[in-house]
């Protein structure tokens, strides 16, 4: 799956987008999800759930899609 995230703000967080996007239902539970599967961060591993990301960002969650981080 490849979906545009659209933000407001300047930035969003791996945590964030992660529960926004309902691959984990709390920022809690990112922090144990980035440890266990693997993620990438415009194609370098990341499992920084604090990891900001901005426009332009592509973020690859192995198994569930790609996500290409877009300024409203």
């Amino acid at each position: 799956m490849k979906k545009n995230v659209f933000i407001d703000t300047e930035y969003i967080t791996l945590g964030q987008l992660l529960k926004e996007e309902d691959i984990v239902s709390s920022g809690g539970q990112a922090k144990w999800y980035l440890k266990d599967h693997a993620v990438k961060l415009n194609d370098e591993p990341e499992d920084r759930r604090g990891k900001k990301l901005y426009d332009g960002d592509n973020v690859e969650v192995i198994d569930v899609g790609l996500f290409f981080i877009r300024k409203k």
